[in-house]
């Protein structure tokens, strides 16, 4: 029997090129935490109580992580209804990773998250990536109940 070529890894085994490519390591302290929009609320456990529950109108909270795909991808409708409905609607963020009680409490399993509030009461509940119309929508059933 013949030897098996040395370019050749011996059967059953499985290598790697030596020039394989490191995969970039997660900092959290590198974290960009900044909110896009000056209408955004960034919210906290500390800051939840008195924005959203004490408040008499109405507010949506988006539950998201810096490393959540979807997240990023509702960031921009978040950021125009924010600057849409400025003055009538509070719209804020709260950053699961840093503040994690209140999505605690509200027993978020999966972010995207957004919750609507009226009256310091909870009214709605939208889970997972969702189209900019169906925000606006919830919105103003919220505005007119």
């Amino acid at each position: 029997m013949r030897p098996a070529p040395a370019t050749r890894p011996p059967p059953g085994r499985l290598t790697l090129p030596r020039t394989a490519p490191r995969i970039p390591r997660y900092n959290a302290k590198e974290r960009d935490t900044s909110v896009a929009s000056k209408n955004v609320l960034h919210l906290t456990d500390a800051s939840f109580p008195s924005e959203v529950l004490q408040s008499d109108g109405p507010a949506l909270v988006d539950f998201w992580a810096e490393w959540c795909a979807p997240c990023r991808m509702i960031a921009p409708a978040i950021d125009a209804l924010a600057d849409e409905y400025a003055g009538r609607v509070k719209i804020g963020k709260i950053d699961i990773e840093q503040d994690r009680d209140v999505a605690m409490k509200y027993g978020i399993e999966g972010i995207p998250t957004l919750l609507l509030f009226k009256g310091g009461e909870l009214r709605n509940k939208l889970v997972g990536l969702q189209d900019k119309r169906v925000l606006k929508e919830a919105i103003e059933k919220l505005l007119n109940e």
